[in-house]
């Protein structure tokens, strides 16, 4: 069949993206599903620093590439042994999990090996591609910036058929990495102080993860004014701006430091100051990816001498098929309140427009509605 899909062939193109137009807008043949894999109607895709980090070339990938990881939509054809029917309703996770590798069967589903093993290779967990004759690869196994796509169905988690698709979209990435975060990583608990650099949906996604799991204190930092505001509304006891005062100014908030800390900007410098505002016997959790080659310089007896944990976190160290249901009730229940992440929606033919704005820090979580 045919798909319209948003396909990089190079990268490090200038911005304003509305201008260099890094991705392009063509129509693509796309293969069925082959045994243990899903052809799913896209309802909606949003747009992720991970996307845009592809796109600058500081996320080395395979091209060209059809991009985009974080979406839902129905499925409409199955192969055989998916454990789905047509008419379903699924998120997109951007790690398929195999369930039979040493790190699935330890109970962590989002260090998969094969499952790394095909992302970084821009083909589905089976093997191969499905896209122009295998030509265009498929970017964490979703490709979602495409009217339809081929997936594994260690991709997919069923959700119920009335949530909607722009609001679904978001648990694929932004809630399950952010929200997991808190819950899995960091462990917050209701004593704790909790930090949070950086406030795109992954961060606010934080944000609002600790405040449901009770959180005493909650301090948000970001360099943009607006998203400080939209922090405040989120539950935020405090917020600061980030630069190179905002590491005296968090002390002094949490009284000498916070319990618990997340970094989600994937830069080093921001990654430091992170851990210099955790408090001894702290943890600090990151999640952001900078780009390959940095290094973090830390002062080396504080790990002991304070106690300190310092952990990265995949995916929020979640089980995609548990959390995603778990974090959907919350949900509904009122007590994460995801949908206000949502800065707006855009047409697929408007998604370079779309990253400009993710790029100048204007927008919070845009999604592609189809």
């Amino acid at each position: 069949m045919r798909t319209r899909a948003a396909v990089l062939t190079e990268t490090g193109r200038a911005t304003p993206y509305a201008g260099s137009r890094p991705l392009e807008i063509t129509e693509l043949e796309l293969d069925g599903p082959g045994p243990g894999e899903l052809l799913v109607r896209i309802g909606a895709a949003g747009l992720c620093h991970s996307d845009l980090s592809v796109i600058n070339g500081s996320r080395v990938r395979p091209l060209p590439m059809a991009l985009g990881h974080e979406a839902a939509g129905e499925v409409v054809a199955t192969g055989s042994g998916t454990g789905f029917t047509a008419g379903d309703h699924v998120v997109l996770a951007f790690v398929p999990a195999c369930g039979e590798c040493a790190r699935c069967t330890a109970g962590r589903p989002a260090l998969c090996l094969p499952g790394a093993a095909a992302n970084g290779a821009g083909s589905l967990l089976g093997g191969g591609r499905r896209l122009d004759g295998r030509r265009v690869h498929h970017h964490l196994g979703v490709s979602a910036f495409s009217e339809y796509a081929v997936v594994s169905a260690k991709s997919a988690v069923k959700v119920d058929s009335d949530l909607p698709f722009e609001i679904a979209a978001l648990f694929g990435c932004a809630v399950l990495t952010g929200a997991g975060a808190a819950l899995h990583s960091a462990k917050v608990t209701p004593e704790d102080s909790v930090a949070v650099f950086g406030l795109g949906g992954v961060g606010l996604s934080a944000l609002l993860g600790a405040r449901s799991l009770g959180a005493r204190q909650l301090v948000a930092i970001d360099v943009v004014p607006e998203k400080l505001a939209l922090a405040r509304e989120l539950g935020a006891t405090h917020t600061v701006l980030g630069g190179p005062d905002a590491v005296a100014e968090i002390r002094e908030l949490t009284g000498g430091g916070a319990d618990k800390v997340i970094e989600t900007a994937g830069v080093v410098p921001v990654l430091r100051q992170a851990y210099d505002v955790t408090a001894p016997g702290g943890t600090t959790v990151t999640v952001g990816l900078p780009a390959p080659g940095k290094d973090l310089a830390l002062p080396a007896l504080s790990l002991v001498a304070e106690e300190r944990t310092l952990k990265g976190s995949y995916l929020g160290s979640c089980r995609p098929r548990v959390d995603i249901p778990r974090f959907v009730d919350l949900y509904r229940a009122g007590n994460l309140p995801v949908d206000r992440l949502l800065s707006g929606t855009l047409a697929l033919d408007d998604v370079n427009e779309g990253f400009d704005r993710l790029h100048t820090g204007e927008a919070v979580r845009q999604v592609i509605l189809f």
